[in-house]
């Protein structure tokens, strides 16, 4: 009897590699956080580059959008005071905005979907926590939607219709930003959803809006004597949407020696970054709070 306690108690003591452990030492087996957020993060990358139909979609119909716009709507408005450019120069900062919108789109649907079939229930009772499962989301869609732009960028430099130089890594950190602040705002608005079917209104009611409201189609109106009521309101709803800021700062990056029309309302550099970097921290932690603190989304 003696024996079998003694090698009971035995095989229940932990032991490290190399020799036994002190007194009062533990072996600890918690998994790492970090190593959970890159195993999320390159799941995403996994499943996006295997969907083919994905990888093509989510830059061709933006490309066809800038296309077809351009030559529909060229010479529509005047932008600039030398008036040589025209919708195509203004709508391609647009278009590269609308990749990492659709990006971050089907990026954060995906929540849904592995809510649905139990997966996401998986992840959030491991030991982990809850953070990883937000810096995999993020971190994976937000990959994929900078990389699909800077492919974008990457044929508009080559066919000419903007200059490379130091500014284009300015944009390619700006793109990143704009990832990581789409791919947050898709983690709010999926996370308390329980159908895709309700996602996709909210996308048409909010993310699409506030694409349209960021001067990505047309140019923000400036406040002048001869403004009228509903230029007015219009211009206050477009300078209060964060998103505006990014695609001043963008559309400057790529035409830097463009000097915007005295009826286009155009912040400074310094207060288009401060805005995009408050966009993108405010959202992270509007997501982080979300994801910690609703508990109905886990058992749906």
């Amino acid at each position: 009897m003696s024996t079998l306690t003694s090698e009971s108690s035995e095989s229940k003591t932990p032991v490290a590699s190399g020799g036994s452990l002190g007194a009062g030492a533990s072996l600890d087996i918690r998994p790492s956080g970090i190593a959970a957020a890159w195993m999320l993060a390159r799941r995403e990358w996994t499943r996006f580059f295997r969907q083919k139909n994905r990888v093509v979609s989510a830059v061709v119909q933006p490309l066809l959008f800038w296309l077809m716009f351009g030559a529909g709507m060229r010479g529509s408005f005047s932008w600039t005071t030398s008036g040589q450019e025209g919708f195509f120069e203004y709508f391609l900062p647009g278009t590269i905005g609308l990749i990492v919108l659709f990006t971050a789109i089907f990026a954060t649907i995906s929540v849904i979907e592995d809510r649905r079939e139990g997966f996401m229930q998986g992840v959030l009772v491991s030991p982990v926590g809850r953070w990883p499962v937000l810096v995999g989301k993020v971190v994976g869609g937000g990959g994929i939607a900078w990389a699909q732009a800077v492919m974008f960028l990457g044929l508009v430099l080559l066919f000419g219709m903007a200059s490379p130089g130091i500014n284009t890594v300015y944009a390619l950190v700006l793109l990143a930003v704009m990832s990581i602040t789409l791919c947050s705002v898709g983690m709010i608005v999926a996370w308390p959803m329980t159908s895709t079917q309700g996602f996709h209104a909210v996308m048409m009611l909010f993310l699409m809006p506030m694409w349209l409201l960021s001067g990505a189609f047309f140019p923000i109106p400036a406040i002048s004597d001869a403004t009228s009521i509903g230029q007015s309101i219009l211009h206050w709803i477009m300078r209060c949407n964060p998103l505006s800021y990014s695609m001043v700062e963008l559309r400057r990056l790529l035409y830097p020696e463009v000097v915007l029309a005295d009826n286009v309302w155009g912040p400074s550099s310094l207060i288009t970054w401060t805005v995009s970097l408050l966009f993108m921290i405010g959202s992270l932690v509007l997501a982080g709070w979300l994801m910690r603190g609703s508990r109905r989304a886990d058992l749906v």
